[in-house]
């Protein structure tokens, strides 16, 4: 633990300091202790076990098929959605979700169904959407 008064007093090879999640209170405990020569033993002896077995497969570069487009359902407040956003030159998740009184899941993807379809730009961060379609586009 950097940063605690006490760390300077542990013995080393194997002593630590243990802070438990939501406490505050440092415990002083004692983790085995392998050398790297205790390491280099154990890694000789499994290898001793037997030759690996790999899978081939994952090797295989294949060409993947592209998922077919999923036909959206319709959302009785698409279109509403859309109205607003035109009207208000304003597109926001959080502004459909209050209006039209939606969640978050359902807003989100009417948004990103109007980018899709060219009605507001791509999202830039934390400023707003740009809406590319004029008044006349009601």
């Amino acid at each position: 633990i950097l940063d605690t008064v006490g760390s300077e007093h542990l013995l080393g090879k194997g002593d630590m300091l243990f802070l438990p999640p939501a406490s505050s209170q440092l415990i002083r405990v004692h983790g085995s202790y392998l050398s790297d020569e205790d390491i280099k033993n154990t890694v000789e002896f499994v290898k001793k076990q037997g030759r690996p077995e790999y899978d081939e497969e994952v090797l295989k570069v294949g060409t993947r098929a592209e998922p077919e487009a999923e036909e959206e359902p319709y959302d009785e407040f698409y279109d509403a959605a859309v109205q607003l956003v035109v009207q208000s030159r304003q597109a926001s998740i959080s502004m459909i979700q209050r209006r039209l009184r939606v969640g978050y899941n359902r807003a989100a993807r009417m948004i990103e169904r109007m980018e899709r379809e060219g009605v507001v730009g791509p999202a830039d961060g934390a400023r707003p959407r740009e809406v590319l379609v004029g008044k006349e586009f009601q």
